[in-house]
């Protein structure tokens, strides 16, 4: 590898503000800023594509010889769904993303969705906007059920949090297993229907995948307590939006807080908007004060790593890899195999 001066086409939106250590990353490496309509001609002779539009597919749009170069895409968000595509998976090209960035925050948007709706957090301020003093008795949230589907690091930070004030959480993942240090136990995700009756929070943080696609689906929903509680942080393709909305009309589920939807913006004719046992938040809950600094800060330390390589690939030294075929990063350090699905 080429240690030199590397070169690094940087994919940024209009109206997104550039990385914050932009002159500490232009101190190592040459930059050319670009956005989808100029990626082509960036991307001649770069050998790093850094995504800084979070979710842009203008990589698979504009593939082609000019991207012979590429040696390392990074995407500065820990889904990849909207970054890979089989000309990419099948290359030698070293994929890298976010992860760890949003874990915390976003594990505690997951608890302030729970305690928010169990202690009628949203019904309060409705009747603050009407000036009616109603008293009601709101439910413990020590003591109830979580089950979290997807088993990564923003799956166990969650987890975590969840179990230090009281609830009593599962996971459900790709590969089924006791004695888990984050969940207890961990279910298969192939077997959703036989068990989320079981729970009164339903927690979807998985990674979109083939695998992954609406696997809440309407059998699922059926499935669940008509009191329950669906949480979606991770994509809304998880979720059978149609089905979903049928289930919340039709009393089948208590309640939905959604982070996230199938299309994005939400469109304003959709009927969630004006469901009062729904919360809908605009994709925002990992996104904390300094968010955007910590992504800046977590790519140029990668940078230096592969800055650093001595002849190795960047396969080798990088941190964050992905797993292409699977969609997101693999890790086996808490000794439960594959801990995303």
């Amino acid at each position: 590898m080429a240690t030199n001066r590397p070169t690094i086409a940087l994919l940024g939106a209009p109206g997104v503000p550039s990385p914050t250590n932009l002159d500490e990353i232009a101190d190592l490496a040459t930059i050319r800023h670009c956005t989808a309509d100029t990626l082509p001609q960036a991307l001649c002779g770069a050998d790093v594509l850094l995504v800084w539009d979070f979710f842009s597919g203008a990589l698979k749009d504009n593939w082609g010889p000019h991207a012979g170069d590429l040696r390392w895409v990074h995407i500065c968000a820990a889904g990849v769904d909207s970054l890979l595509f089989d000309e990419l998976n099948d290359s030698d090209i070293v994929v890298t993303n976010a992860a760890g960035v949003f874990d915390r925050p976003i594990a505690e948007f997951v608890l302030a969705s729970i305690l928010a709706r169990d202690k009628q957090l949203h019904v309060s301020k409705a009747l603050q906007s009407q000036r009616v003093w109603r008293h009601r008795d709101t439910a413990r949230t020590e003591g109830s059920s979580a089950l979290v589907i997807g088993t990564g690091g923003i799956g166990r930070a969650t987890a975590r949090l969840l179990r230090a004030v009281g609830l009593r959480v599962t996971g459900a993942g790709r590969t089924p297993r006791d004695a888990d240090a984050d969940f207890g136990s961990v279910l298969p995700t192939s077997d959703l229907a036989s068990v989320v009756g079981d729970f009164d929070n339903v927690v979807a943080i998985a990674p979109l995948t083939p695998q992954t696609d609406r696997m809440i689906d309407a059998t699922v929903l059926q499935a669940m307590r008509d009191d329950a509680h669906l949480i979606n942080v991770g994509r809304g393709q998880l979720v059978d939006e149609p089905a979903m909305i049928e289930a919340l009309t039709a009393g089948e589920i208590g309640a939905a807080s959604l982070d996230v939807f199938t299309d994005e913006p939400l469109d304003p004719s959709s009927p969630l908007w004006a469901m009062d046992n729904v919360a809908i938040s605009a994709h925002m809950s990992g996104d904390v004060v300094g968010w955007r600094d910590e992504l800046a800060r977590l790519f140029l330390a990668n940078l230096r790593r592969y800055l650093g390589a001595d002849g190795q690939s960047p396969a080798e030294v990088l941190e964050n890899i992905v797993d292409k075929e699977r969609g997101y990063v693999v890790s086996t350090r808490r000794g439960g195999g594959d801990s995303r699905l």
